[in-house]
């Protein structure tokens, strides 16, 4: 198995394959042992208290189906693992890992996290320096929804546009998927697990995989994407390199899952999205998809910029055309993950409103009948490039350059 490099993060296919000190604080130390370890009881920020829930958007604490199974199947599976879990109002989560002493590289970060978070839920404490796992737990169901919104105001949708998930399109009108989480009927689903093992025995008992790396997976039964990651993997026992890596992966899983996942969107366009919204967590930590059985090409380089400035002065950058056409993660070298993150940042940047409008027109694509069709991504790709902004793929090329040139 190839060890990622210390500050990077492996990934692979459907997947992401990349990238604690134990000192509790003292109401969770003071958990009432006569209840399961991850009863919502133990909770010292709500108690199960209904009124802490809604003003925190937590829905439960456990008691959902998950994966191919529900919390307490998988509790059984991994009986070690110490898995507490939260459902906000889009997202189920499984966190797994133990109590974190805050670095003083992240302190600024995770103050401005705890100071808001503290507004929600009085108990917690802005200037906490170990985070224990309950804590945890509530950042990264706080991290996600904030992601959430972030991919909503990217695509310029109000989420009123889904259909609840009761009936099916009726082919009138604009197509937005089938339920209500940007099109899904499921909710995402993230599991951060602490070891490897526990990872494969999760992945195997639920999908069938055996994979010791970040995998996520469309569960189809129930219209549910999700995402599984163990800390065993290159820096990730680093809280700010965790949750960038669950932001790429939902960065992934939000473009997979919206109007409802059909086919595969461009590879430019998911391998981009998902650098484009890990980046913005940090640019220190980035992670690299590849294909099945192959190995990504990866750097501890943090100033993208920088390289894709090197690549338009070269004449040596990857070329749109090219990449439309890419069928699997394998095809991405280096150069490819700065090409496709620097290009989602111009669209982003320069032109949001077209960049919208590219990706919902790439989304949802049906044909006469009313079915989903993403036979022709190429050419759907060309003529929105055309419509929307008035390029050509070249001429594409050469407006990213310039801005490229200007802005890095």
């Amino acid at each position: 198995m190839t060890t990622s490099p210390p500050q990077s993060i492996f990934a692979r296919s459907l997947c992401a394959l990349l990238v604690f000190a134990s000192c509790a604080l003292p109401a969770f130390a003071q958990r009432n042992k006569d209840l399961a370890r991850n009863d919502p009881l133990n909770d010292p920020y709500t108690e199960a208290d209904p009124e802490l829930w809604a003003k925190a958007g937590i829905v439960s604490m456990g008691g959902f189906d998950f994966g191919n199974s529900n919390t307490k199947t998988i509790d059984e599976q991994l009986p070690t693992s110490d898995i507490r879990w939260i459902e906000t109002k889009h997202f189920k989560i499984g966190f797994a890992l133990g109590t974190y002493k805050v670095p003083q590289k992240e302190k600024a970060k995770i103050l401005a996290e705890l100071t808001a978070l503290s507004e929600i839920l009085p108990e917690v404490d802005p200037k906490e320096k170990n985070l224990d796992p309950w804590l945890r737990l509530h950042m990264y169901a706080r991290r996600c929804e904030e992601l959430y919104d972030r991919f909503l105001r990217l695509v310029q949708v109000d989420e009123s546009v889904f259909p609840d998930g009761t009936k099916p399109w009726d082919t009138t009108g604009t197509y937005w998927g089938e339920g209500p989480y940007l099109g899904e009927k499921g909710k995402y689903e993230v599991l951060i697990l602490a070891t490897e093992a526990a990872h494969v025995t999760y992945l195997r008992d639920n999908f069938g995989l055996s994979l010791k790396k970040s995998q996520r997976w469309n569960i189809v039964s129930r219209q549910a994407i999700s995402v599984t990651i163990h800390e065993k993997q290159g820096s990730l026992k680093v809280d700010t390199a965790m949750h960038a890596h669950v932001a790429f992966n939902l960065g992934h899983n939000f473009l997979d899952g919206f109007k409802f996942y059909a086919y595969d969107s461009p590879i430019w366009l998911r391998e981009g999205l998902g650098h484009f919204m890990e980046r913005e967590v940090s640019t220190k930590y980035n992670t690299f998809d590849g294909g099945e059985g192959s190995v990504p090409e990866m750097t501890k380089k943090d100033d993208w910029g920088a390289e894709a400035v090197k690549l338009v002065r070269s004449g040596k950058a990857p070329r749109m055309a090219e990449m439309i056409r890419f069928k699997n993660y394998g095809e991405l070298e280096l150069d490819h993950h700065f090409t496709t993150w620097s290009m989602v940042d111009f669209l982003a940047r320069a032109h949001p409103d077209e960049f919208a409008k590219l990706i919902k027109g790439l989304k949802g694509i049906t044909n006469a009948e009313g079915y989903a069709d993403g036979s022709d991504l190429p050419g759907k790709q060309r003529d929105l490039f055309k419509d929307l902004f008035g390029w050509t793929f070249a001429q594409f090329d050469e407006a990213w350059g310039a801005w490229a040139l200007e802005n890095y």
